[in-house]
């Protein structure tokens, strides 16, 4: 096997391809001091004239900018080799200038005699006019359009990153996928930004390559008159047509790499090379090549025009639009079949079957929706829902019931509703086919269609056609596809509603999976120190404050230890949650060893856990109940504006009180207790509350 290794890749232990850089750069920089001869002059003009073509064929068959990411580096190399080898040349026509035109080689020759007739004067033309194209027009304008496509993959590239965090936090994508995204996004930044920067060394070469010709003509002049006593006419002759044929077998491959340049940053990624863009969208409309024929066939019978050229082509662009309109025919001529009509059911007596239960999640769709449930029409919602369903297992710590799809006549046609036990937790509409283009609250600039609110969390959003989906990403919006909305919609209201999702079948399945690794673990808790009907509650308590329930283990162990004193389920629960202090402090801050919370003014914490005695807070005067609920909605207003979480630090009698009296102004607010802090986490108090209260 080690005989078959492949000798061009290793030779001797060594890596080729990893020296190949360093040793062009090198070869390069030494044709800059080295004199060559003509024939080696020649291979080198013809290898760059090749190495062009390659570069340009390359972006034309590149389907999106970042398959041809190295192409910045490739627009320095080619720069400093065509530079390289005009000092070359240069070199060349002032030592042997004197001896002929084909002193600097055949390839110098040919394109100062047989390109430009011999004319030293057609030949100047011809240079400068290739250089104002390349310089003024291709450079500049591929220039332009790296710079700005620059700066708008950096403005987009927020919404970018939260699209990728929605389809992973719906379970659309993994860790994988989602880290290969970011690097693309990354990659694609990088990508403009150096195209912005390498546009300036194809600029650069065009000048000099115009000071370059100047300073041969003078130095030819002065080299042949002077050293080598030739008349002004031979040295004109001689050292001019020299010059401009090594201008001109210069600028031809750097106008072709220009031209690349510009192919490259101006293509729109659809999945088709240049050649099928073309195809498809300028010549596919049968209707824009009958006006254009017309027109170029009614100009061909104006007297002194070229009647054939005209007619010519008017003909060519007619008989393509017939054929566009015929094939499109014969497309869409299907033929129909006939329906066959089944034979009327029998009907059946009435029966237990007949009774329907009400699903658990459930999610119904108006017709026109159908399609994204229907396998057969290409649907992945249901893909899409069992990623969901996988992704809260693994986050939250149980399996949700499966979602019962079926379709509505009584819905809107774009319209869906989201069930949970028979009655409605959501609803929405979806654009089948087109995108959602949700404003994260900075875009760019407006978009045509029709505006919308997100349904999973109420931002501003826009249905778009598909074809704006590039530009509406470029501005930063956060585009999504018909399906990602549902699919978001519904993940929300199974987190939202986690704890009622958990029934008592769900916790017996969540035993018996415990119960595989640790029977006598299970059955010492239940039933003999606790009933099922008590821990669920003390599971679901859990969860509806966000807390999962992947640590079963340490709620079973603990539900064990504090069961056989008590069976009330708040204390339960504020004994589990103290056993889980670490996970709800990882939970909330992840990865951190000092924690910034929102803290009570003494006076304040006093008077709350007086109020805490009597009847579940009933000696709370209403005054002073609406002034908390104001001064905390606006702390935790200021709290996220900085960035940092929500969380309200409390002694342990007033959690479980203020947490479900506060959560009506901030659901968003975590309220701990002073028994969930680990001991090696630092506290430190951002904002109090009650100090205008």
């Amino acid at each position: 096997m080690n005989a078959r290794v492949n000798t061009l890749t290793f030779l001797g232990g060594v890596n080729l391809t990893r020296l190949a850089g360093p040793v062009i750069i090198i070869l390069i920089l030494a044709m800059m001091i080295l004199p060559l001869p003509p024939f080696l002059l020649d291979l080198l003009f013809t290898f760059n004239i090749a190495l062009s073509m390659m570069v340009l064929l390359v972006g034309l068959y590149t389907k999106k900018p970042l398959d041809f990411s190295v192409f910045p580096t490739v627009l320095l190399v080619t720069t400093l080799l065509r530079l390289s080898l005009n000092v070359a040349s240069s070199r060349i026509v002032l030592l042997e200038g004197h001896t002929g035109a084909d002193a600097a080689g055949k390839v110098i020759e040919a394109f100062g005699h047989f390109l430009v007739g011999g004319n030293y004067t057609v030949g100047l033309v011809v240079f400068v006019i290739l250089v104002i194209i390349n310089f003024v027009v291709i450079t500049k304008g591929a220039g332009r359009i790296a710079e700005v496509s620059a700066r708008f993959t950096l403005d987009a590239m927020p919404g970018k990153q939260m699209a990728i965090d929605a389809d992973l936090n719906a379970g659309l994508i993994g860790e994988d996928e989602a880290r290969r995204r970011r690097e693309e996004i990354s990659q694609e930044a990088d990508f403009f930004g150096s195209m912005d920067g390498a546009s300036k060394f194809v600029r650069g070469d065009a000048v000099a390559g115009i000071l370059i010709m100047v300073i041969n003509i003078v130095g030819g002049l002065a080299v042949g008159i002077f050293q080598h006593n030739l008349d002004l006419a031979t040295a004109v002759n001689n050292y001019t047509l020299l010059t401009i044929g090594d201008g001109l077998v210069a600028q031809l491959p750097a106008l072709i790499i220009s031209t690349a340049a510009g192919v490259v940053v101006s293509r729109v990624g659809t999945g088709e090379d240049m050649g099928g863009q073309l195809v498809s969208q300028l010549f596919n409309k049968p209707e824009v090549l009958i006006v254009t024929g017309s027109i170029i066939g009614l100009m061909g019978l104006i007297p002194g025009m070229p009647h054939l050229a005209f007619l010519l082509i008017g003909s060519l662009l007619g008989g393509s639009a017939y054929y566009i309109r015929q094939r499109s025919k014969v497309a869409e001529a299907v033929p129909e079949e006939a329906p066959v009509q089944a034979p009327p059911p029998e009907v059946q007596e009435v029966s237990w079957d007949d009774v329907t239960m009400v699903d658990t999640l459930g999610l119904e769709v108006g017709y026109r929706l159908i399609p994204l449930v229907d396998r057969t029409q290409s649907g992945d919602l249901l893909r899409r829902i069992k990623g969901i369903r996988k992704k809260f297992a693994q986050d939250m710590g149980f399996l949700v019931p499966a979602v019962h799809i079926r379709d509505n006549l009584e819905l809107r046609p774009n319209a869906y509703r989201i069930t949970l036990k028979g009655v409605e937790a959501g609803h929405g509409d979806a654009q089948f086919g087109m995108y959602l283009a949700i404003n994260p609250g900075r875009v760019l600039g407006d978009l045509p269609g029709t505006p919308t609110t997100d349904p999973a969390f109420g931002l501003p959003a826009i249905w778009i056609e598909e074809h704006l989906r590039d530009q509406a990403q470029s501005y930063g919006y956060t585009v999504v596809d018909s399906s990602t909305v549902v699919a978001t919609h519904l993940s929300n209201i199974v987190q939202s509603h986690a704890a009622e999702l958990l029934g008592r079948e769900e916790v017996q399945q969540l035993l018996d999976r415990v119960g595989k690794e640790a029977p006598k673990l299970v059955e010492d808790l239940v039933p003999k120190v606790l009933p099922l009907g008590t821990m669920q509650k003390v599971l679901q308590n859990l969860l509806e404050e966000g807390v999962h329930i992947r640590d079963m283990r340490t709620i079973i162990e603990t539900l064990a230890d504090f069961g056989a004193r008590t069976q009330d389920a708040e204390e339960l629960t504020a004994a589990v949650r103290g056993a889980l202090g670490r996970a709800i402090m990882q939970q909330i801050y992840p990865g951190v060893s000092e924690i910034q919370v929102i803290a009570l003014d003494p006076g304040l914490e006093n008077l709350l856990l007086q109020a805490a005695k009597t009847q579940m807070g009933g000696g709370l005067e209403p005054g002073l109940a609406e002034n908390l609920l104001k001064q905390t909605e606006s702390v935790v207003q200021q709290q996220e504006q900085i960035g940092l979480p929500a969380v309200l630090l409390v002694p342990a009698p007033l959690r479980v009180l203020l947490s479900r009296f506060l959560r009506r102004v901030a659901p968003q607010l975590k309220v701990i207790s002073h028994t969930e802090v680990p001991e090696n986490m630092n506290i430190k108090v951002n904002a109090v509350l009650g100090t205008r209260v």
